[in-house]
Parts: C-alpha cells; sequence; structure tokens
C-alpha cells in the first residue's frame, strides 16, 4: 500500500489513527505537518489595484462628489435582493445606524447574544440603551432562540441577533418573537456576506441588516460598512443620519438638516474598491463552502472534535470563520491552549475565538456611570449581571477552536493537512499533556 492511500486511510478513521500512532507531534520533535504559510488576506488584484488609481486620478474622493458609492449601493442591494443600501464607515457604524433609525433611545434595551465581537455591545451603548444578553447555543455558536423570550421586558425595543461566523441564526423563531413583542429585529450579519436562510440573503429578513468590509472580512475594503433596509422611509432617514443630518444626495454646507446626525460616509476610494473584489466574491464563497463541507466530514469522525452545526433554515453559509469545539477529555485531558499551541507548532494557525463579552468589565462600569443611573432604576442595574448570566457560552468560549476564513481558500489537500495535524495531536495527546 503507498503511503498516499496509507494516508487518506489514517484520516478517514479515528479509531485506524489510534492504532497506527501518527509521527511525533512538532512539539514532540517530529517533523511539521505543514511547511508553507496558508494565503495571505487580502491580497490585492489588477483589477482592484486600477480602480484605486482611477478614483485617485479623478479627483473625486468622498460621498458625493463622486458616483463610486452610489453604484456599490446599487450592486450590493441587488446582490443581496434588498429593495435599499446604505454604505457606511464601518460595520460599527452601520449598526449605530440602524440601531438611529428604528428608534432605539437612552432608557431602552437591547437583546444580543454574548458571543460576538465587542462592537455589537459598543453600539448599543453609544444609545445609552441596555444590553441584555440571550445565552448560546454551543452546538451552533449562535443565540440560542429557545432562551430570548425570558430576555424581553416592557423596555425592549429591538433584537439585534449575530450570524456568528457566517452562518445564520435560527430566523423561524426570532422573527415572530421581534414581531409578537413589538421589537424591531436588527441583523448583525457583519460575517455573514451571501449567508441565506431559506433561499433568502442575511441582513434581508429583518428591520435592517448591518454588513462589515474590514480587512478580515470575505468581501473587505480596509474598513467599509452597509446596512440594507426595506422601504423608502428607512432608508432616507439612514441617509439622512450618516450624512450629518443632510439626507440623500446631500453633502458640503447646508441651510437646513432634517435631524441631528453624524458622519458614517464611505468614501470613494473604498466603494471602488469593493466594486473590483464583488466580482470574484461569489467564486471565493463556493470555494469556502466545499471546503468547509469536506472539512466537517473529516473532523466530525475524530472523538473529542464537534463542527460546528448549521440550522435547518441555513442553506447557505458564508464560513467567514470554521469553528469547533475541543473536548479535553477525549485528548487525555490536554488543555485548548496546548492543543492551539500543538496545531501552530504543526503548521495550523488556529485561535480560541472570542471570551464571554458579558462578563467584560467595561460594561459594568459604564452602565453605573452616571447616563445610566438617571435612565434606569438603581435596582435594575444592580441586579443587571445576575439577569446576564450566560453559563453555555461561558463553556462555550473553554472550548471554541477558530480557523480564519483564508485558510478555507486554498485546495483540498490543505483540508487534509489539518486533519492530520489534528489526529497526530491525538495520538500523542498524553505526552503533550505532560511536557
Amino acid at each position: 500500500m503507498s503511503a498516499d492511500i496509507t494516508r487518506r486511510h489514517l484520516l478517514a478513521s479515528a479509531p485506524a489513527a489510534a492504532a497506527f500512532k501518527p509521527a511525533k507531534p512538532a512539539l514532540l520533535g517530529g517533523p511539521k505537518t505543514r511547511t508553507s504559510a496558508f494565503g495571505a488576506w487580502p491580497v490585492g488584484s489588477a483589477g482592484e489595484e486600477r480602480a484605486l488609481v482611477e478614483t485617485l486620478r479623478s479627483g473625486k474622493w468622498f460621498r458625493g462628489s463622486g458616483r463610486a458609492v452610489a453604484r456599490f449601493e446599487e450592486a450590493y442591494a441587488k446582490l443581496m435582493g434588498s429593495p435599499f443600501c446604505l454604505a457606511t464607515a464601518n460595520g460599527t457604524s452601520a449598526l449605530i445606524v440602524s440601531l438611529n433609525v428604528l428608534g432605539v433611545e437612552p432608557g431602552d434595551e437591547v437583546i444580543l447574544p454574548p458571543y460576538t465581537f465587542v462592537a455589537t455591545v459598543n453600539a448599543v451603548l453609544r444609545q445609552y440603551a441596555l444590553p441584555v444578553f440571550v445565552d448560546t447555543d454551543p452546538e451552533t455558536f449562535q443565540m440560542d432562540h429557545r432562551k430570548a423570550e425570558s430576555a424581553f421586558s416592557e423596555r425592549t425595543r429591538a433584537m439585534m441577533p449575530v450570524h456568528l461566523g457566517g452562518a445564520m441564526c435560527d430566523m423561524d423563531a426570532l422573527l415572530p418573537l421581534a414581531r409578537k413583542r413589538g421589537a424591531a429585529l436588527i441583523e448583525d450579519a457583519c460575517q455573514a456576506h451571501l449567508a441565506e436562510w431559506k433561499g433568502k440573503k442575511a441582513g434581508t429578513l429583518g428591520d435592517a441588516g448591518c454588513f462589515s468590509f474590514q480587512e478580515s472580512k470575505n468581501l473587505a475594503s480596509g474598513e467599509g460598512g452597509a446596512v440594507l433596509l426595506a422601504t423608502e422611509e428607512l432608508i432616507e432617514r439612514a441617509h439622512a443620519f450618516h450624512n450629518n443630518g443632510g439626507g440623500r444626495g446631500r453633502s458640503g454646507i447646508m441651510a437646513e438638516y432634517s435631524i441631528a446626525g453624524a458622519n458614517y460616509r464611505l468614501t470613494e476610494f473604498q466603494a471602488a474598491l469593493l466594486l473590483a473584489r464583488m466580482e470574484r466574491l461569489e467564486k471565493e464563497a463556493k470555494i469556502r463552502s466545499e471546503n468547509a463541507a469536506y472539512l466537517s466530514g473529516l473532523l466530525k469522525k475524530i472523538p473529542g472534535i464537534r463542527p460546528v452545526k448549521l440550522h435547518g433554515g441555513c442553506t447557505r453559509s458564508a464560513w467567514h470563520l470554521y469553528m469547533f469545539r475541543y473536548d479535553a477529555a477525549a485528548f487525555s485531558g490536554l488543555a485548548r491552549s496546548r492543543f492551539l499551541e500543538a496545531l501552530k507548532a504543526e503548521g495550523i494557525p488556529a485561535s480560541g475565538g472570542y471570551t464571554p463579552l458579558n462578563r467584560q468589565g467595561f460594561i459594568r462600569r459604564t452602565i453605573q456611570a452616571r447616563p445610566y443611573r438617571k435612565l434606569f432604576p438603581a435596582k435594575a442595574l444592580d441586579e443587571w449581571m445576575d439577569r446576564n448570566q450566560c453559563p453555555a457560552n461561558d463553556k462555550l468560549c473553554s472550548e471554541a477552536v477558530w480557523f480564519t476564513q483564508n485558510i478555507l481558500l486554498g485546495p483540498r489537500s490543505d483540508m487534509d493537512q489539518i486533519v492530520e495535524a489534528v489526529t497526530k495531536i491525538q495520538a500523542h495527546a498524553g505526552d503533550l499533556a505532560r511536557t
């Protein structure tokens, strides 16, 4: 039997892997599984360079002076199947714009998950609204819809689920719940470009959908964001708010402003870059999906490795992150930190993901400060921590392992190497735990 056939057989069967006892891990002096780096991200193209140079030479660099931002909004709205799109400076500003146009005010409450990037809660705190966390479903890494209704109160103004990692929350459960309780639903789809729920794109099911084009995202322009909205009234308000109150198509010095606003505009440079990068978005998404499915098929055969599960209605994930849970008990008690160290030594970069957002000290300090004390009863603020316990999320944060989306853009042999490294580590986990 050839070495290649033996290797494929080893990867396909965890029991066979245990019997075969793969070579020593790199941390114990064995050879690295992978000696070359995974593909860099982001990587520019000639088309993107051309788009930036054309914008530079045009002398029209900010929204209102050129056409790239408007063209991008039209193209992104069409791609996502939304009536309206507003480009913003970044994903955080997309969230802030949405909260404002949907009427979230000081003294309100906003429901959100604890397993997300800090921008989600920062946007809520900027409104002087109180964040209320719903525990995480460890199988899907998403907000647990079964625990969401108990988070509502008479102060709840909005719910902001996060399509974490590019997969979708259970929208069949969350949308009716928001409607029943009279709350706006804002989709934080910042990681979910092209994700779908029963064939409908992320960001188009709720009252607003927010996206980020930060450098790490599947569609990237360094910084940048977008809001998808369904009505003429909301898009007009959003345009006004993000343009210092000036409204759609206005810029510069004006005699009148419609509302109080701020400057959250996207530049022409970012829009030109996004238009060029959109040309390969679908192709890259297909590669990620195929590699994620293949990788999950192999990893789930390894005891102690539990790949993320997609909700049944999630007909497409963006795979911005590839996530799985790591059970140290199946690896001879090898701590996750040591497992991550061993993966890195094998040439496979990985991280432990988020820490519990609901336990961040800055949130407690913020809601105990003078503005919140004026807006909320002291008892409500003093009991906030007890109300926002998320034990399932605490456990998930100690078990999660992440690969970033660029790792899914290589050939299928890259996925084989990931599984080979994990198999090698498991076979020698006891030795690794003792060193």
